[in-house]
């Protein structure tokens, strides 16, 4: 498999452009991060595009994420000088945080602008983040109406839009947006198994292998107890033997009495992101020092 995967649709480009031209106008950039993938869903690009605006991490999906793991992430992004919260856009309590936590960050700027005489106004932000972060979940939900079009795939908000979320708070939206290349075979797997990139850009078959291959390592008693394997169908050293045993097990067969390793594959991934194996984190702090360190040797 090639070792840089390539996925940057048209209507990123003019994204990217757009966000350049349009930061100055906010006061604060909400990057919305997956809470499973925090480093994957990271655009390495808006470290550059941000500059020193003022810039809220905000780690989404912490309902689906494993809550020890995105502790500890909270905890690496303190250390880079980053604020960082946790949230689940789909409950109100979001809203409070992620006013509270601007607020805090904005006192001193709304401070001169009082003392140079200038009446209070809305805070004004950018949201930003890779497709399908939940973004537009996380507006709908601050808005308390349908203000931004959602949906669980990769790619739905195509333009810019101004949506007042409150007397304190007006937001600006931008369409998810990936970068050209993704220098590692992580990042890649990692977005496909979320869904942040479509089915049809990774082969479904790898992207299960580097799920079994991850969950053999990091939560081998959940994998065990979904799939009912015995310790005869487990050999960590071949994750494809565990799509064969899962295969057995839920007599997923074609014509013949094969496995069918593609209902496998589905089956396996629809599952991951349906929750079914329980809260799971992709990857931790400490995993991606390590990948780091491998991918400059």
């Amino acid at each position: 498999m090639n070792h840089n995967i390539q996925w940057f649709p048209g209507h990123m480009v003019k994204a990217r452009r757009q966000i350049e031209e349009r930061i100055k106008l906010v006061d604060i950039v909400y990057e919305i991060l997956d809470a499973r993938i925090p480093y994957s869903s990271q655009n390495p690009l808006i470290k550059k595009m941000v500059g020193q605006k003022n810039r809220l991490v905000i780690l989404n999906k912490t309902d689906l994420a494993d809550p020890k793991v995105t502790q500890l992430w909270l905890e690496a992004f303190e250390k880079q000088g980053l604020t960082a919260i946790a949230i689940d856009s789909l409950h109100h309590s979001a809203k409070e945080k992620i006013v509270a936590k601007s607020k805090e960050m904005l006192a001193e700027k709304f401070a001169k602008e009082k003392a140079k005489g200038l009446r209070p106004r809305p805070i004004r932000a950018m949201i930003i983040g890779i497709p399908n972060a939940g973004k537009s979940t996380l507006i709908n939900t601050l808005a308390k109406r349908k203000a931004a079009q959602a949906a669980n795939r990769p790619g739905v908000t195509k333009a810019q839009q101004w949506i007042k979320v409150a007397a304190e708070l007006e937001l600006l939206d931008t369409p998810g947006m990936l970068w050209p290349k993704f220098e590692s075979r992580h990042v890649g797997f990692s977005l496909a198994l979320t869904g942040a990139i479509k089915d049809t850009i990774l082969p479904l078959d790898d992207v299960s292998l580097y799920a079994v291959n991850y969950l053999l390592t990091h939560y081998q008693t959940v994998l065990i107890a979904r799939y009912h394997l015995r310790d005869d169908q487990i050999d960590v050293d071949e994750p494809a033997s565990i799509l064969t045993a899962i295969g057995e097990n839920r007599k997923f067969l074609v014509t013949g009495g094969d496995i069918d390793y593609d209902r496998v594959c589905e089956t396996l991934i629809k599952e991951i992101r349906d929750v079914k194996l329980g809260r799971l984190s992709f990857e931790t702090p400490h995993f991606i020092e390590r990948l780091e360190i491998e991918h400059e040797s």
